[in-house]
C-alpha cells in the first residue's frame, strides 16, 4: 500500500521523466503499478505486433504511437484491415509516421490503400519483400502525399507505370531503395528524377537500367547515397554522367556491376572530392594505380570495400598513406594480400575500427600483430579461412585490441585452445565465429564463458570436441547469448540440451546433424527458451513425436524451423504446423515417416500465414493441384529442393 501512495502522488508528467531513466526495458517497470502501467501506454512510440488477436487491444491501448510494424504478423490481409479500421477508436492513426509491412504477403492494394488513407501524417513506409506487390500497390503507396521515405525492395511486380505513380504522388521522397524491382527500365527512373528532387538516398541495385538512368540520375542535385549493385547494363560512360551532377554525393557503390572500370570510378571520385564511402567489389578486375591515386583527394573518405579485387602491396601502401581517415576497409578474397601490403597499409590507417581480411590466404601472425599495434581501436576483425593465423597473432589482438567486438576466425585451422585463452581478454566481444575450428575444445570456450560476458551471438559450426562441458561453461558465464550455432558438434547430448534451457535470450539456434539429442533435450530448450524464434533440427533424428509435442505447446514465438530429416509423424507435423501462430518460414525436406495426405493437412493447417516452405522436389506432382493453388493465393513461396 505504501509504494502504491506514493506513486499516486506523483503526476502523469513525473512519472513519464522516471520511465526515461529506467532504461529500455520498459516491460517489467509497467507490471510494477498501474500508474507506470498509464504512463507507458501515453509515452510508447513503437508497436511490433506478433499475433492479430493482440492487435486491436494493443492499438486500443497505445494511442500515441508513431511507428507500427506488422512485419511479423503474417494474417494481415485486406479484411483484418478493414476491420481494424472500423471498430477501432482511429486516434492511433493521427499520428503513426512509419509504417513497416516487410515480407506481409497478404495485404493487397485495397488493405494498403486503406492504410495509407486512413494515416494522414505517414512519412515512411517499407514494403520490402512483399514479391506479389505490382502497379496496383504501387498506386496505393502514392496516396501517402507525405512520404518521405519508401522501401520496395523485391516488389518484383512493380514497372514504370507503378513507379510513375509514385513519383508523382510522392513528390517529397528523400529515401527509396529499388532493389530486385526487375520490371523497372530507364523510362521509370527518368519520371523518378524529374519529380522527386528531395532524393537524397536511391538504390537501383540489381534493376535492368542502362547508362541513360545515370543520366536523369545526374540531376538529382541533393542526392548524397548512390547504390547501383549488380547493374550489368551501366558502365563507364554512365558513370561520366555522374562526374559533373549530384554535387552532394557522399556514398556510391557500384559493386558487381561488370561493365564498370577504374576510369568509371575515377570519373566520379574526380567529381566529388567530398565522397566518404566507395563501394567497388567484384566489378574491377584490378585496383588500378590511377584510381588509388586518386584517393588522395578525398580527404573524407571513411569506408572503402573492394572484395574480390587483385591488389598488390605497392597499392595497399599507397591506400595507407593517401586514405589517413579510413575507419572501414573490405579486402575479402581480395587476389595479393600478403604481410606486407597489409603492415604497410594499417601503419598509416590507424583509425581503422572494421577491417575484412576474408579469404587472404597468405596472411600470417606477422600481419595480425601489425594490425593489432596499429589499430588499437579495431571493432570488428574478419579473418575466415585465413589459416595460417595461429595463438601467436591471437595473443597480440587480445593484448592490444581490448574493444574488439566482433572477430570472425571461421576454418582458421590454427586456433586452439590457447588462442582463446588469449583472445578472452578482448572482453567487449560480442559475436564471434569459430565455425570449422576443430582443433578448440571445451577449454578453450570456457575462456571465452567466463571472459566474455557481453556475448550474444556465437558460432561453432562442426567444432567436433565442443560437448556438454563446454556448454555448461557458457551458458553460466555467456547470459546474453541470442544467437547460437551448434551444428554437427556431436560430442553434445541432452545434457547440453538443459545447460542451453538457462538462456533467456536465446533466440536462434542451430542444431543440425546433433545425433545424439533426443526429444528430452528439445523439450528442455522449449519450456524455457521462450524466446526462441529460429530453430534448425535438420538430421536430428533421434527427436520424435514427444519432441516436436513441446516445441508446438512451448514455442509459440518460433518463426523460422527446419524439420528436415526428423522422425515427426503425420499427426504431430499437423498439430505442430496449426500451434505455431508465428510461423512464417519451414523446411520439411526427406520426413521419412509423413505420408502426402499427412503434408497436406500440415499445410492446410498454417496456410494464410506461413510464407515460405521447402519440400522435396518428388512432392511436386503427387501433392493436389488444389493444396498448391491454395498456398501460392495466400501469399507463400514453395522452395523445391
Amino acid at each position: 500500500m505504501l509504494s502504491e501512495s506514493v506513486f499516486c502522488l506523483l503526476t502523469e508528467d513525473l512519472l513519464i521523466r522516471v520511465l526515461d531513466k529506467l532504461g529500455p526495458d520498459r516491460k517489467s517497470w509497467r507490471l510494477v503499478c498501474k500508474e507506470f502501467h498509464r504512463a507507458e501506454s501515453v509515452t510508447r512510440k513503437t508497436v511490433r505486433i506478433l499475433r492479430i488477436e493482440f492487435l486491436l487491444g494493443l492499438l486500443q491501448k497505445y494511442c500515441n504511437i508513431e511507428t507500427l510494424d506488422l512485419s511479423l504478423c503474417p494474417r494481415i490481409d485486406d479484411g483484418a484491415v478493414s476491420i481494424l479500421l472500423s471498430q477501432v477508436s482511429l486516434s492511433w492513426t493521427r499520428g503513426l509516421r512509419r509504417l513497416v509491412l516487410s515480407r506481409n504477403t497478404g495485404l493487397g492494394y485495397t488493405g494498403l490503400e486503406m492504410l495509407i488513407r486512413a494515416c494522414p501524417m505517414l512519412e515512411a513506409v517499407d514494403v520490402s519483400h512483399c514479391w506479389g506487390y505490382g502497379d496496383r500497390e504501387a498506386a496505393a503507396l502514392s496516396c501517402a502525399t507525405r512520404l518521405r521515405e519508401l522501401n520496395m525492395d523485391k516488389c518484383l511486380g512493380v514497372t514504370d507505370i507503378g513507379l510513375a505513380k509514385i513519383a508523382v504522388g510522392c513528390s517529397q521522397l528523400e529515401t527509396l531503395s529499388l532493389k530486385w524491382c526487375l520490371e523497372i527500365s530507364d523510362l521509370g527512373i527518368d519520371l523518378l528524377c524529374k519529380k522527386c528532387l528531395e532524393l537524397k538516398f536511391l538504390d537501383v541495385s540489381y534493376l535492368k537500367v542502362t547508362s541513360e538512368s545515370m543520366r536523369s540520375i545526374a540531376s538529382l542535385l541533393k542526392l548524397e547515397v548512390f547504390i547501383m549493385v549488380g547493374c550489368d547494363l551501366v558502365d563507364d560512360a554512365g558513370l561520366r554522367f555522374l562526374e559533373k551532377g549530384c554535387p552532394q554525393l557522399k556514398a556510391v557503390d557500384v559493386s558487381r556491376c561488370n561493365c564498370v572500370s577504374s576510369s568509371g570510378l575515377i570519373s566520379i571520385i574526380s567529381g566529388h572530392d567530398d565522397l566518404e564511402q566507395i563501394g567497388a567489389g567484384y566489378c574491377l578486375s584490378e585496383l588500378s594505380a590511377p584510381l588509388v591515386d586518386c584517393l588522395k583527394n578525398l580527404k573524407q573518405l571513411s569506408i572503402i570495400r573492394i572484395d574480390g579485387v587483385r591488389v598488390s602491396d605497392f597499392i595497399l601502401q599507397t591506400i595507407g598513406i593517401n586514405c589517413k581517415s579510413l575507419v572501414e576497409l573490405g579486402l575479402s578474397k581480395c587476389i595479393g594480400v600478403t604481410n606486407m601490403g597489409i603492415m604497410q597499409l594499417v601503419s598509416g590507417c590507424g583509425n581503422l575500427k572494421i577491417l575484412d581480411l576474408t579469404c587472404c590466404r597468405f596472411i600470417t601472425d606477422a600481419a595480425i600483430s601489425t594490425i593489432a599495434d596499429s589499430c588499437p581501436d579495431l571493432a570488428c576483425l574478419k579473418l575466415e579461412s585465413c589459416d595460417m593465423v595461429t595463438e601467436n597473432g591471437l595473443y597480440q589482438l587480445g593484448s592490444s585490441c581490448l574493444l574488439l567486438e566482433e572477430l570472425d576466425l571461421t576454418d582458421c585451422s590454427g586456433m586452439n585452445d590457447i588462442a582463446l585463452k588469449y583472445l578472452s581478454r578482448c572482453s567487449e566481444l560480442v559475436r564471434l565465429k569459430l565455425g570449422l575450428c576443430t582443433n578448440i575444445s571445451d577449454i578453450g570456450l570456457a575462456h571465452i564463458a567466463y571472459n566474455c560476458p557481453k556475448m550474444t551471438e556465437l558460432d561453432l559450426y562442426r567444432c567436433v570436441r565442443i560437448g556438454d562441458d563446454g556448454l555448461a561453461a557458457l551458458t553460466t558465464g555467456c547470459k546474453k547469448l541470442e544467437k547460437l550455432n551448434l551444428s554437427y558438434c556431436n560430442r553434445i547430448t541432452d545434457k547440453g540440451m538443459e545447460y542451453i534451457s538457462h538462456l533467456d535470450e536465446l533466440s536462434d539456434l542451430e542444431l543440425r546433424g546433433l545425433s545424439n539429442i533426443t526429444s528430452i533435450g528439445i523439450k528442455a530448450v522449449a519450456v524455457s527458451c521462450k524466446k526462441l524464434a529460429d530453430l534448425d533440427l535438420k538430421h536430428c533424428e533421434k527427436i520424435d513425436d514427444s519432441g516436436f509435442w513441446a516445441l508446438a505447446c512451448y514455442s509459440q514465438n518460433l518463426r523460422q524451423i527446419n524439420m528436415s530429416y526428423c522422425m515427426v509423424s503425420d499427426v504431430m507435423l499437423c498439430l505442430l504446423m496449426g500451434s505455431l501462430k508465428r510461423l512464417q518460414d519451414a523446411k520439411l525436406v526427406h520426413l521419412a515417416k509423413v505420408t502426402v495426405q499427412g503434408l497436406e493437412l500440415a499445410l492446410r493447417a498454417c496456410c494464410g500465414r506461413i510464407k515460405k516452405v521447402k519440400l522435396q522436389s518428388s512432392l511436386r506432382f503427387l501433392l493436389s493441384s488444389e493444396i498448391l493453388e491454395t498456398i501460392h493465393a495466400r501469399g507463400c513461396k514453395i522452395r523445391w529442393d
